[in-house]
């Protein structure tokens, strides 16, 4: 798979094609992210690297910048480091084609590492002091002019609570230990506004892309009442963090969202909304309902670029941007992220017709 036409990258155009300031003049690309396995396949085929000195302090962040452009996103993704969670994880072998070294890791959904007060007290809350945000402060010296950065977020709301409790533990501790859950709640919530504070003051930095599974395929992962008390006002103080500083919020939330998705646009005020399932909804038909107020991103269902053909990728492709591109608020890009499993050529050919609409 050869990427035949170049893009022409264009920051400011990809901030406006967000912000539904009309069709744009080309179509724009986005990616929650691509798992390490495809970025090294495509440097690999591609020779991307090669000409960045092994020694350099700053390959990763020259070869972000070139991989970017080659793929053509407008964008690099960075962020405040040092402020991780430490979480109850399990290891288990990694089949994809483009292995990951060490396996696949998941979260323990039964118990986390906090399920009662003493566990809370003691648990190693990261020292907001130490959040690091020197890649932010290398791209904003060095990032060409025709980029920009999207400030990514390390912390999670929903996820986080229940990732740090277990979610059977959580769930059980919505009807028993509420206080608890609200304890856990302002902590996490706390670190999210650091975040986005310190993000925020990065110029280069023009949205905060916050990242929180909130559903299952068949509705919300807790009630949309709690929610509303549990997970919506923290995001709604980052998206006006973000908007005070001129900065868009865009929300990465997996599962079914139809009972929130009000409260996303008009309370918590999100600007765009990414991850798209076949099996919940397609993209192609919520540009005619939520997404005449916000914008929408990827809608290439993960399932169907591991399975489908080269050409019912292309075709599917141009049909996605015919429904989607008018008017603008369209990124085109997988329904979720470039997991290794995707077979690289299914992506590529992905990006290819997108150059071609």
């Amino acid at each position: 798979m050869v990427l035949e036409k170049q893009v022409k990258i264009n920051g400011e155009g990809f901030l406006n094609c967000i912000k539904r300031k009309g069709t744009p003049d080309r179509v724009y690309y986005i990616e929650l992210y691509l798992d390490k396995e495809i970025r090294d396949a495509i440097n690999e085929r591609y020779k991307l690297l090669d000409c960045f000195e092994a020694s350099d302090p700053f390959r990763e962040h020259k070869g972000s910048i070139k991989t970017n452009r080659f793929l053509g996103y407008d964008y690099v993704l960075a962020g405040v480091e040092c402020l991780n969670l430490p979480l109850r994880e399990h290891e288990v072998e990694d089949t994809a084609d483009l292995k990951k070294q060490g396996g696949r890791s998941y979260v323990d959904e039964r118990i986390g590492p906090i399920t009662t007060w003493e566990e809370f007290e003691k648990y190693p809350w990261p020292n907001l002091k130490n959040a690091d945000t020197s890649d932010l402060e290398w791209y904003e010296k060095n990032l060409p002019d025709d980029m920009v950065v999207i400030g990514g977020l390390t912390g999670h709301i929903m996820e986080g609570l229940m990732f740090l409790m277990g979610y059977e533990t959580l769930c059980i501790a919505l009807f028993e230990q509420r206080d608890l859950v609200k304890a856990i709640y302002d902590r996490i919530s706390a670190q999210c506004r650091h975040e986005v504070w310190l993000m925020s003051q990065f110029s280069r930095v023009r949205m905060i892309w916050g990242s929180d599974d909130m559903g299952f395929k068949s509705g919300t992962l807790i009630s949309p009442e709690d929610m509303r008390e549990f997970v919506f006002p923290a995001h709604k103080e980052l998206a006006q963090t973000a908007h005070d500083n001129g900065k868009l919020y865009l929300l990465h939330a997996c599962g079914n969202l139809v009972m929130i998705m009000d409260d996303l646009i008009n309370d918590v005020k999100i600007d765009a909304k990414h991850s798209f399932e076949d099996t919940i909804e397609d993209i192609r038909e919520v540009k005619q309902t939520y997404g005449k107020k916000i914008a929408l991103f990827g809608g290439m269902d993960v399932d169907f670029l591991c399975r489908a053909s080269e050409q019912e990728i292309r075709l599917r492709v141009r049909d996605t941007i015919a429904a989607c591109q008018p008017g603008g608020g369209f990124c085109l890009g997988t329904g979720n992220s470039v997991a290794n499993y995707i077979p690289l050529d299914n992506y590529l050919a992905m990006l290819d017709e997108g150059r071609r609409a």
